[in-house]
């Protein structure tokens, strides 16, 4: 019998390990757990495939996984490399058995979009990425393609992430605007349609206000931290008198919002793109903000929002203060007992412009 539930909003840690406890997660780790997603882990069957995919309603991952998508399987047991440019297909740890009334959602983690690896979730009947339906039973599957570089990941390896959420969850803007009234969401006037807007940070003087990825690069163990030379993968962007800087086609930025942000304990948020008729760019990837993010208890902080950016079929320029993403506010079940930064191991609290764990 599925567990039932109490709560609307996004679950807390707490209410994911208590799913565990009655096994509607089956194969989670309680150290993966943070204050509202779980961090999903790659198990041991990979494949290398033609091309992304998605099963449809009418079937199975196994079953669309034929001899005519599969070119190859692998085990990851020992480890094993995933080449730039390549599409594969991971069979994850974990398996689910949601109770009616909870859908799951999905997200790569911070560390996995800083390195320009895409990463979606793939379910059983799926007919969307990184969406679970409500009452989902069956297994997940990640569908992992590095854009820049090579990664080198094994059995264990975490690279997306999953949150859970009931019934009414997300602030339209007339709460988005009362909560940033009552406790601040960023520093400055909050610009707020459909969402709490984010803009691009391209000043400083004599600092770095960006990195450009570099092509031909070593290979990326995403399970240690602070073992890479920054200058050896990323080339360096320094302050622009004009103003601005130009997206050359495909290739890969990092930089940084101008805003500081703060999600207060009873909140978490969700980056989604702007709109692609304000330009051929995608601010991509990572997408959760946990509950305490850039928060300090009677005071604001905030931390920027690093911004993974992509420009497509035509150079773009892209100027200081410009409209590039915006964050969703959802309303937590339950506040989390342990809070991002506080109690968690937070690599990006109170961050500025910041590559990922992997970088010294």
């Amino acid at each position: 019998m599925k567990p039932q539930l109490l709560n609307d909003g996004v679950l807390s840690a707490a209410m994911i390990a208590g799913l565990m406890d009655k096994g509607a997660i089956v194969g989670a780790a309680p150290e993966r757990l943070q204050p509202a997603s779980l961090d999903l882990t790659l198990g041991s069957r990979a494949w290398r495939i033609r091309a992304s995919f998605l099963p449809s309603r009418a079937r199975t991952v196994a079953e669309r996984l034929t001899a005519s998508l599969a070119m190859s399987d692998f085990s990851l047991d020992d480890g094993a490399v995933f080449e730039r440019g390549c599409v594969y297909l991971v069979e994850l740890n974990e398996r689910l058995s949601l109770p009616d009334g909870l859908i799951g959602a999905a997200n790569p983690k911070s560390s996995t979009g800083r390195i320009d690896v895409f990463v979606r979730l793939v379910t059983d009947y799926g007919a969307a990425f990184d969406e679970i339906p409500a009452g989902y039973e069956g297994p997940l599957y990640a569908e992992i393609c590095p854009r820049t570089f090579s990664i080198l990941a094994r059995k264990g390896s975490s690279l997306n992430q999953l949150r859970l959420k009931a019934g009414d969850y997300r602030l339209d803007d007339r709460a988005l605007a009362a909560l940033h009234q009552a406790s601040p969401l960023v520093d400055g006037e909050a610009r707020i349609d459909e969402g709490l807007g984010l803009s691009v940070s391209l000043a400083g003087a004599g600092a770095t206000i960006g990195w450009r990825a570099r092509r031909h690069s070593g290979l990326i163990d995403v399970d240690r931290t602070g073992a890479l030379d920054p200058q050896d993968f990323f080339e360096p962007i320094g302050p622009q008198k004009s103003g601005f800087i130009i997206l050359d086609p495909d290739e890969f930025y990092i930089l940084a919002s101008k805003e500081a942000l703060a999600i207060p304990p009873d909140y978490a948020a969700e980056m989604t793109p702007i709109s692609p008729g304000l330009g051929e760019f995608r601010v991509h990837y990572a997408g959760f903000f946990d509950p305490g993010f850039g928060w300090a208890e009677g005071r604001y902080n905030g931390s920027r929002a690093v911004l993974e950016v992509r420009s497509h079929d035509a150079p773009f320029v892209l100027e200081d203060g410009q409209l590039v993403a915006r964050l969703v506010y959802e309303r937590m079940a339950a506040r989390p007992e342990r809070l991002y930064g506080a109690d968690v191991r937070s690599n990006y609290q109170g961050q500025g412009l910041k590559l990922s764990k992997h970088f010294a």
